[in-house]
């Protein structure tokens, strides 16, 4: 019996083995390719440029305390400063920035990379606003001052006069009012005691209370930080030899706690016997009457040598300054003599606390009201 013959193999025929190896290949392939288009395509919005910002040169970003790494993400999405919520979720589990990612106010520049914003929010870089608080001002007057900065939460009451450093502190949006007072407080602190440990021997003062009480007449008497150390020489030359201080911005404070008189200091006011009143009163007052800045803090404890016992305007927003009672009469006559050039005929006992011509004397410089 004869075999059927086996049909002829079409030219270039493939087997199914063949066909499917193929196939796998060429998907494998596909999917090569796209892995690594994908993978630029992360790298690159990871690494590149990111959005312009959608108005000026910054983007503004609040990341609230206790937020979650979707949400950060999400937030930042939300704003426009980077183009993919999970690719930040997922960078940030990769490199380990997902445990120290930090709350706060962010300004991102404009076509910030993913990365530059993924290291700033790890790194903290939070946006720091600030608040001045000028030496001399009461401790009534920088509550006042937080209280005025709409990004500060809460309420802070006034410390006790004296206690606050006059300086410029930063402080983060959102933050509480009495955490930024605390820092002033804790500031003020730490100066003292590092200049009370290297104090001049001899001050007629036994505590760093009293000195910040004098630092506080001295900040109030002169706005010429040069003058600071001759003012404060003054002072203590007269508390050494038992003459009052007749300082003008005591009687202001024992009438308006701080504020500006708006007038002259009335000859019943001078006269007054109240607990501020250095024309009536020996040594210091009870209290602190402005917080002092470091340098009359540094004057105070580290006076300069001198005789000088009296001191008064001398018409360029400085003073003149005497050791005799007849010197310094003559100082004042001068002073009035400038006054009637500027048509300003002598009428108040003093000027305004911060304007020069307070002087401590034995009479009252210039004629006061009746």
């Amino acid at each position: 019996m004869s075999k059927r013959p086996r049909a002829p193999k079409k030219a270039g025929g493939l087997s199914p083995m063949r066909r499917l190896m193929i196939m796998l290949l060429s998907a494998a392939a596909t999917l090569a390719v796209a892995g690594m288009l994908v993978a630029v395509w992360v790298a690159w919005s990871f690494q590149g440029p990111g959005p312009t910002a959608k108005s000026g040169d910054m983007t503004t970003v609040m990341l609230r305390h206790g937020s979650s790494l979707p949400e950060i993400a999400s937030t930042l999405s939300h704003e426009g400063v980077i183009r993919s919520a999970p690719i930040f979720v997922a960078a940030a589990q990769v490199t380990g920035a997902a445990r120290r990612l930090k709350a706060g106010e962010y300004e991102i520049a404009s076509r910030a990379s993913m990365a530059s914003i993924l290291a700033d929010i790890r790194d903290g870089k939070i946006v720091r606003h600030q608040i001045t608080i000028p030496e001399g001002r009461t401790s009534e007057m920088v509550v006042e001052a937080l209280a005025a900065k709409s990004d500060l939460t809460g309420v802070a009451a006034a410390p006790p006069e004296g206690s606050i450093l006059p300086e410029t502190y930063q402080y983060e949006r959102g933050e509480d009012r009495s955490a930024v007072l605390r820092r002033m407080m804790d500031a003020r602190d730490q100066l003292v005691a590092s200049l009370w440990s290297k104090r001049q021997p001899g001050l007629p003062f036994s505590t760093p209370e009293e000195a910040i009480t004098l630092a506080s007449i001295v900040e109030k008497e002169t706005g010429q930080a040069s003058e600071r150390p001759r003012v404060a020489a003054v002072f203590i030359n007269r508390l050494r030899q038992g003459m009052r201080l007749q300082s003008d911005p005591t009687i202001i404070y024992g009438i308006t706690q701080g504020r500006p008189l708006g007038r002259g200091i009335r000859a019943s006011e001078l006269a007054a016997e109240t607990p501020y009143n250095t024309y009536a009163i020996n040594g210091l007052p009870p209290t602190p009457i402005a917080n002092p800045g470091r340098a009359a803090i540094a004057a105070v404890l580290d006076p300069p040598k001198t005789t000088e016992l009296y001191f008064v305007a001398d018409g360029t927003g400085g003073h003149v300054f005497a050791s005799t009672l007849a010197e310094h009469n003559a100082n004042v006559a001068k002073w009035r003599a400038i006054e009637r050039t500027r048509g300003s005929a002598p009428a108040v006992a003093a000027p305004e606390p911060g304007l020069a011509g307070g002087a401590p004397v034995d009479a009252p410089a210039v004629t006061v009201e009746p």
